[in-house]
């Protein structure tokens, strides 16, 4: 165990952890909701530092990024635990169990990481990294001293002061959007306006794509998802998003999302953003396109072709396209 950052020491031996916007003041011998943090003795220790319960090559796109080095791969690793309590959480098994997990150095997984020469980085992800946050952050500057990728998978549920520490190590984010202010406080026990403070925060220091999964009669209204890409718009019309179709999964048992509703989705969100993508559909068209000719940019399917780009801007019209190569 490591100590933790970003608490403070109170009175009768309770501390305060102020890492992310639950701000638990937990009593000695206790956990915070995350579950990855505890108090021992007046002291807050982190319970997941080098504590890893999934570790896989996977592709850019899976993450998923489609606007970050398009066909690329990196290394996906996770640990346990997680701030929000979302009762469809589609990856329960690691952020609201305990898993399996091996222990391992930060050296040791930056080897790990270089073995493969087809990797370019790693991806915290799968549970909330934000709540592993000590390891992460170790691991990302030694990543970015040896010339690795940093790319965070996250609900964006952390605090402004931690969130700027860390952002100068990672290359991108894929952070969730969930829904309005209503679904994040009952279905997520969180809040809205933190996770939206994140996205603007990061949008300024690094590349970002935003995932809303959409569940049937709970965040599927039309006028909200409008509403969502509208506001993302506000921020750049190039911020690409990833409408995820649900499946039942943890304490949810809803029946899956339908087809139609992912394609009016879409459709709605393309009336504000330039780059709308829909996960979790086969056969779905999820390839690149030029906002202003149309011409195809990068091709998806079986494998990922990059076809339509010159010097960053479309080969076609010149249009600046908002991809990392």
């Amino acid at each position: 165990m490591n100590e933790a950052l970003y608490y403070e020491k109170e009175d009768r031996g309770r501390v305060h952890c102020f890492l992310c916007p639950v701000h638990c003041h937990i009593m000695d011998g206790r956990i915070g909701a995350c579950r990855a943090r505890k108090n021992i003795g007046g002291v807050l220790y982190t319970l997941n530092y080098g504590k890893i319960s999934a570790l896989s090559m996977d592709p850019m796109e899976k993450k998923p990024l489609y606007h970050f080095y398009p066909g690329s791969s990196i290394l996906s690793i996770s640990s346990f635990g997680c701030n929000l309590k979302c009762s469809f959480c589609q990856n329960w098994e690691l952020s609201q169990d305990i898993p399996i997990m091996q222990e391992v150095t930060v050296s040791d997984t930056i080897k790990i990481a270089k073995k493969n020469d087809r990797n370019i980085g790693i991806a915290y992800t799968y549970n909330e990294p934000m709540i592993w946050y000590e390891f992460v952050l170790d691991t990302a500057k030694k990543a970015k001293e040896e010339g690795l990728m940093n790319v965070l998978v996250t609900n964006g549920y952390i605090e402004e002061e931690p969130l700027l520490e860390l952002l100068p190590y990672i290359d991108a984010m894929n952070i969730d959007l969930k829904g309005q202010s209503e679904f994040y406080k009952k279905i997520c026990k969180g809040k809205l306006d933190s996770v939206k403070k994140t996205i603007e925060i990061s949008y300024r220091s690094t590349h970002i794509e935003i995932t809303n999964l959409i569940i049937p009669d709970l965040n599927d209204n039309l006028k909200d998802i409008g509403e969502m890409a509208r506001w993302l718009s506000s921020i750049s019309q190039d911020i690409p998003l990833h409408l995820s179709r649900y499946f039942p999964q943890y304490k949810m048992d809803k029946p899956e999302t339908p087809i139609e509703m992912m394609l009016f989705a879409r459709e709605t969100a393309e009336k504000y953003l330039n780059y709308v993508y829909i996960g979790n559909v086969y056969g779905t068209d999820n390839n690149t396109y030029c906002p202003e000719c149309h011409n195809i940019i990068v091709e998806r399917g079986y494998r990922t072709k990059v076809k339509g780009i010159k010097d960053g801007t479309c080969a076609r019209c010149g249009y600046k396209i908002n991809i990392i190569f």
